[in-house]
């Protein structure tokens, strides 16, 4: 089975930073496409970013762009989420997936085929 663990999460001030990662087991890392999902309490779970298997496309939700970078390395099958300038309205359990289908549905949740525990992100005001 593939298995997803997601590390960084923590709790800051508003406009401080935090880097998320995402660890993939398994020899078949490069071949998924990974995205990072958030999920607040009460509330549906939202599409943050995204990156194809070589990295070359990335995509972002309004929200995330122009504060957040997502990243790969297929060598260490990680994937990051580097969030800087981070707001209140940031706050939730953030979770990595990989998606294993050549035709990448990157923000359609039901598209990815596994989802990591979580990390939960909390930005005070």
């Amino acid at each position: 089975q593939v298995q997803l663990v997601e590390s960084g999460g923590g709790l800051v001030q508003a406009g401080e930073s935090l880097r998320l990662s995402c660890v993939v087991s398994g020899r078949a890392f490069s071949s998924y496409s990974m995205g990072w999902w958030r999920q607040a309490p009460g509330k549906q779970r939202e599409f943050v970013a995204a990156i194809t298997r070589a990295g070359g496309n990335v995509y972002y939700s309004n929200s995330a762009k122009g504060r957040f970078t997502i990243s790969r390395d297929n060598a260490k099958n990680t994937v990051s989420l580097r969030m800087n300038s981070l707001k209140p309205e940031d706050t939730a359990k953030y979770y990595c997936a990989a998606e294993t289908s050549l035709l990448f549905r990157w923000d359609d949740s039901s598209a990815y085929d596994y989802w990591g525990q979580g990390t939960q992100v909390t930005v005070s005001s």
